[in-house]
């Protein structure tokens, strides 16, 4: 059984989610604009345990439906960012820049809170030792399907409201995970 992680580590997925939009909704973080955009690409990253703090890498092993479900949970993880700036434009603070080394963070996180659904991790520390030079703030789900959703519950959460319209806070990464029973686990990490 192979274990689906993904973040929207892909920025040309979030390029793509902005431009529809007919403006930008946040910025890209500086090695994004290094990388080339490919609207069409549709590879997917995952994590592996033995890597989750090295960086993505792509499973050749997964089947046309694992990588097709993979997509879908990175447009959602994209969705939710866009929507989270959209929140915070309406009040007319400066929108999110994606990081991702938060989004590695993120996935990290969206994998362990399937064993403890809390900001504490497995092992016993505080969730932002997962990368203490970087990692802010914090919000939690679980089982919701869809980025509206997620965002709506954030919102309707004075503590997770408030790190999502922190005027300090900048950058932001977000990473779904979907356990064996479809279960959807998301982790949302912010830094300065």
């Amino acid at each position: 059984m192979i274990k689906k992680l993904l973040a929207a580590v892909l920025l040309g997925a979030m390029v793509v989610s902005s431009v529809a939009c007919g403006n930008v909704q946040g910025e890209l973080d500086a090695d994004a604009a290094i990388r080339e955009y490919n609207p069409d690409d549709t590879t997917v990253y995952i994590v592996d345990e033995d890597t989750a703090l090295g960086g993505s890498i792509v499973d050749a092993t997964m089947t046309e439906a694992e990588i097709q479900r993979a997509s879908e949970l990175k447009a959602m993880a994209v969705e939710a960012f866009v929507a989270c700036n959209d929140q915070r434009k309406a009040l007319g603070l400066p929108a999110y820049v994606w990081s991702d080394d938060l989004a590695i963070a993120a996935q990290v996180r969206a994998k362990e809170i399937v064993k403890v659904f809390s900001h504490t991790r497995p092992d016993g520390s505080d969730y932002w030792t997962v990368n203490g030079n970087i990692v802010y703030g914090e919000n939690l789900g679980r089982k919701f399907n869809n980025a509206s959703a997620i965002v709506n519950s954030w919102m309707n959460s004075a503590p997770h409201k408030a790190n999502i319209l922190d005027r300090e806070l900048r950058t932001m990464g977000i990473a779904l995970y979907e356990a064996a029973d479809g279960s959807i686990y998301w982790a949302q990490e912010f830094g300065y």
